[in-house]
Formats: structure tokens, sequence, C-alpha cells
């Protein structure tokens, strides 16, 4: 039986690829899509969430969610994903519509719908997670599982101490840790080791439309930022969802993690100590990742993608 998955994101380029992933992959059902602000503003979130639903042919709810921080001034990182989110790529407008529910309720609803079935996973910031905490606690017994992408334990990428979907919503990021249920802290420190090399993207070469038309546009643009350049981009995202799919592709150590929201030069680090006694763990971290098994993965779920791309 597959695995339902509910994905809470910023698309965002990364986002793209690892929303491609889950619809390509058998192992997944994808119960709904929510969108909030982070690396672009949620309108542009929301509208290339719904551009990629149809572009790639998925039957699955997408619900809008909250477009600032809980506190702070909202950032993005269109340097990195381009004004609108997804680089060069020009996807239709959207012929599907939106969810008539705010992406908290359709969490929430969802997740009590089929308590113990459903992989929460979150690959942006935090805030719509915060939110829904804060709305419905038991939001905690209800999640099968849950799993982000963010945060690191050495060094950040939005400055030296933080990664950006965490210092996007410091305070957002703190309630999800603080929460009574164990966080997969999916961080750069393993995200940085599934780059699309030139091997890797040698693949992509039968895919058609999905690479000609999203693929290659997509990882070139990821590509020309200076962070990437040497090794081939990062596709941090996916990496959250290859982790539900199967957890044995990463190495993974119990640790407690607490976000600093106070910090003068440290606000959104995810301060990780791997020592902390185990009835002190709130989240588990992938710290080494199986990358040949991993690439197989991604290929064969775009493979499917490209087969049944809608004309």
């Amino acid at each position: 039986m597959a695995k339902k998955i509910l994905i809470d994101c910023d698309p965002g380029i990364d986002d793209a690829l690892a929303l491609a992933l889950a619809h390509g992959s058998p192992e997944l059902d994808v119960v709904g899509v929510t969108t909030v602000g982070g690396n672009v503003e949620l309108e542009h979130t929301t509208a290339n969430a719904l551009r990629l639903r149809d572009f790639y042919g998925m039957d699955v709810p997408v619900a809008r969610g909250a477009g600032r921080p809980l506190v702070r001034e909202p950032r993005t990182a269109g340097e990195v994903h381009g004004v609108c989110g997804l680089g060069d790529v020009v996807l239709p407008e959207p012929k599907s519509a939106l969810s008539e529910q705010h992406a908290v309720d359709f969490i929430i609803d969802t997740l009590a719908a089929s308590p113990g079935e459903i992989s929460l996973t979150a690959v942006g910031p935090l805030t719509n997670i915060a939110l829904a905490l804060r709305k419905e606690p038991r939001l905690t017994e209800w999640a099968k599982e849950f799993v982000i992408m963010g945060g690191s334990y050495t060094r950040g990428n939005t400055n030296p101490a933080a990664e950006f979907n965490i210092v996007a919503d410091p305070e957002a990021a703190a309630v999800a840790f603080n929460a009574p249920w164990r966080t997969v802290m999916i961080g750069l420190d393993l995200t940085h080791q599934a780059r699309a090399t030139a091997d890797v993207r040698s693949g992509f070469a039968e895919l058609g439309r999905l690479d000609a038309e999203l693929l290659t546009p997509c990882l070139d643009f990821y590509g020309s930022h200076a962070a990437y350049q040497e090794q081939g981009p990062a596709i941090h995202d996916a990496c959250a969802v290859a982790y539900v799919i199967d957890p044995s592709l990463f190495e993974s150590v119990p640790a407690r993690v607490d976000v600093e929201t106070q910090g003068r030069f440290t606000s959104g680090m995810t301060v990780t100590d791997f020592a902390s006694p185990a009835d002190r763990c709130n989240a588990v971290v992938p710290t080494v990742l199986d990358t040949d098994r991993f690439w197989k993965l991604v290929t064969d779920a775009y493979r499917a993608v490209a087969a049944g791309l809608p004309v």
C-alpha cells in the first residue's frame, strides 16, 4: 500500500523537483499540497504549485497558506529561484482551482481524517505548520511522522549560522521543534550530498518534455548560482520526499535541536546536540545519503512522470 504524504512547500525550483519525485513514486500517495511564502512571495509559490500540478497531471488539492512569517518581515530567495520562483521555466497559466480551505485548516482536517497514516512533509518555512499546531495541538498525534527540509548541524546558507527555511521564520520553526513529536530534520549537511552532477543529469536526457521544459531549465538556472557552480546544484527538497519513500537511504542520528530566535548573528540557527540524553532528543537528523540509490529512485520516478505528462 502506498504511503500517504502531505507536502507543505514554497515552489521554488527544488520544490518543483520534489513534487515530481512524489508524483512519480509508486510508493507514495500525495493527498495534498499546501503553499507558504518563502523562496518567493505567496502569490508566486501558489501559482507555481497550481502550474506544476497541471503540468505533471497530479490529481490533488492545492491549498494556499501563510504569506508572511509569524512575527517578522518576509524574506525571499529570488536571487536563487528567480523572480517568479521557477527560474527560466515558463509553464501555462493554471487551469485548475485552489482549494477553498486555508492551508492550515486543510492540514488539520486532512490529518484528522486519517490519523497515523499521513507523513506531514514540510520543505519551506514552517509558518503553516506552527499555525496548525497552535490551532490544533492534536496534530502531533495524528501525523504518522513529521519530516522537514531545513536547518543544518554545521553551517547555514542564508548566513553563516542559518539555513533559509528556518531563518525565514525562526519562531515558527521553534514551535514545530518544541511540539511533542520527533522532527526528522533533513538539513544542508545531508542535502548537499544530493548534487545534480553532469553524470546525474545525463540520465535525464531520455525524459523528453519533462527534461526539456522543466528539469534542464530549472537545474541550469539553479546551477548558475555561485554556491553550485563547481559541484552541481543540490536538490534539497527532494531529499525530504525520498526519506518518506525509503528511510534506509539515509544514516540518521537522534539529537536535540533547538532553534535560535534571539541571537544577533545566529537567529535561525538549528543548534544540534548529538550527545543529548535520549529522553531530551526531539529530532532525528539524517547525516549520510546513499547517493547511488537516491539518484536511481529519483530518476525512476521522473521517468514515470515523463511517461504520463498530459498533452
